[in-house]
């Protein structure tokens, strides 16, 4: 893939207006835009629509976690929406993720469309190994409880994961490369932390295995946006 083909920018705004004008500024440098659930709130399916009608693609990021009836009828939903791709949370199970799988692949052959990926969030990057065991209860280690979750959206039939990019390198030595790695908590060396605590720069997470960087402030809050996502480029180029 080309660098601007491996980038997500995140439209962290709260409002359609605001997105729309991000996609934009950078639309002519980045294929894919994600969607997430605090835009997705606000301006509804019509974000989706929009995006899609200016030639670029939506990572639907949402991570549906319910019963599996009903996380299978909103991944039918959004694959009609036409997203290029969505997630849901690895930690509903495996039977929900099976059921999520089989609705895009019932509902893509019979609306002949475009399958959508469907990825699994395994561990969110705002969450250390102290969070997982004391607030969570969770007595694995972070790259344990990683694996198990990965293995079960392997298991289920997902195209892959959203994990930190501090576990890609495990996730694709375990599961292969056709198995998709979406990595947020990505950092370059000149951008602020803000509140993640698991992150690589964008040529680190390239190089332990992840095929989409998800970049947000990094890039918006740069007083040259463009040229903030041109320097990223650059550096995942040589990758």
């Amino acid at each position: 893939m080309e660098p601007k083909d491996r980038i997500i920018l995140a439209l962290d705004v709260a409002d359609y207006s605001g997105a729309i004008r991000t996609v934009k500024k950078f639309k002519d440098h980045i294929e894919l835009f994600k969607v997430g659930s605090e835009l997705f709130t606000a301006a509804g399916p019509r974000i989706v629509e929009k995006i899609n009608s200016m030639g670029k693609k939506v990572f639907l990021d949402l991570k549906f976690h319910d019963i599996p009836t009903t996380v299978a009828k909103s991944a039918a939903v959004a694959a009609k929406l036409g997203v290029f791709m969505f997630n849901i949370h690895t930690s509903g199970g495996l039977e929900m993720m099976k059921q999520a799988a089989h609705a895009i692949r019932k509902i893509s052959l019979k609306e002949n469309i475009e399958r959508p990926k469907l990825i699994g969030v395994t561990i969110l990057t705002s969450i250390d190994q102290a969070a997982l065991q004391d607030e969570l209860g969770i007595g694995l280690r972070m790259s344990a409880q990683v694996k198990n979750l990965a293995g079960l959206a392997h298991k289920a039939g997902l195209d892959g994961v959203v994990a930190s990019p501090e576990d890609a390198e495990m996730i694709r030595s375990k599961f292969g490369k056709k198995f998709l790695i979406v990595t947020p908590g990505i950092r370059p060396s000149w951008a602020a932390a803000d509140d993640q605590k698991r992150m690589l720069t964008p040529r680190q997470a390239l190089i332990k295995g992840a095929d989409y960087l998800v970049i947000g402030r990094a890039v918006t809050s740069q007083p040259d946006p463009v040229r903030a996502l041109k320097r990223i480029e650059e550096e995942i180029g040589t990758v």
